[in-house]
């Protein structure tokens, strides 16, 4: 299984953004699709995630009702859209696949990561 992200940026406080991330491979093991970020100098921290079959959605609460996780079930596509973006959101945004056996957010059971993309919000 493979993910791979795209969509950073730079954006300007109060900016919108939206990030892509293509899952490739086995996807019929994938029971979890999820955001993570990690600003410099701080650890990883979860964001978002979907179940593969879009049934639940789950977000920490200092992206609730700002951010949006979606999925296109045709292209194997999870989306995160950003809104009312702060430079507390400046960070490297990782996608990752779990692969069960249920849904599950934890990120020390997310298998399959991406590179990441950047995004800066200026402050």
């Amino acid at each position: 299984i493979q993910v791979i992200e795209s969509g950073g940026g730079l954006v300007q406080s109060g900016g919108s953004l939206r990030l892509s991330c293509e899952a490739s491979g086995d996807t019929s093991n994938i029971y979890t699709l999820g955001w993570a970020r990690q600003a410099p100098g701080k650890e990883r921290e979860f964001v978002a995630a979907i179940s593969w079959s879009a049934t639940r959605r789950d977000y920490a609460d200092s992206v609730k009702g700002r951010f949006t996780i979606s999925r296109d079930g045709d292209r194997n596509t999870v989306f995160l859209q950003l809104h009312s973006l702060t430079p507390e959101d400046t960070a490297v945004y990782y996608c990752a696949a779990g692969t069960g056996p249920y849904y599950d957010i934890s990120l020390s059971d997310w298998k399959y990561w991406g590179q990441g993309t950047q995004v800066t919000v200026p402050s």
